[in-house]
């Protein structure tokens, strides 16, 4: 049974390596909403399990996602948008140390509802671009 999970977590990590080669920018970050989603939930159960160890991984993982989405910020580009996220970022990485001192799983629901929020946002981006990118290439 190890070696099964040993075998599936690299087919895992094949699968990843794999889409982030072929990935463009906005899939990239739906790829760390994505794991984001996965670590939160995966928090919570442990949390639900008293299994404290996995729990804090599961929350360390979470933590340098957000980090990385933090730092993918174009302040220059993103302007108050930008800016707005940045903060929220901030507050997620905050709520989060305190999901991990206190195993407060109403805190986590927050942060899981925020995340999932601006998840959805970027699900929908690339429909938004796809509509305005040919009127950008005549425009040029």
């Amino acid at each position: 049974m190890r070696a099964y999970s040993r075998a599936a977590q690299s087919y895992g990590s094949v699968q990843v390596v794999t889409g982030v080669a072929t990935a463009d920018n906005v899939q990239l970050i739906q790829m760390l909403f994505d794991g984001l989603t996965e670590s939160l939930a995966s928090a919570k159960g442990h949390i639900q399990n008293n299994a404290i160890e996995e729990k804090s991984k599961a929350i360390s993982r979470a933590g340098r996602i957000v980090v990385g989405l933090q730092g993918a910020l174009d302040f220059e580009r993103g302007g108050e948008l930008a800016q707005n996220l940045n903060e929220l970022y901030a507050y997620v990485t905050r709520r989060l140390f305190h999901v991990n001192a206190y195993n407060d799983l109403t805190v986590l629901d927050e942060v899981q509802s925020l995340i999932k929020d601006i998840a959805e946002a970027w699900k929908t981006l690339p429909t938004l671009l796809g509509q305005t990118q040919p009127a950008m290439r005549y425009a040029n």
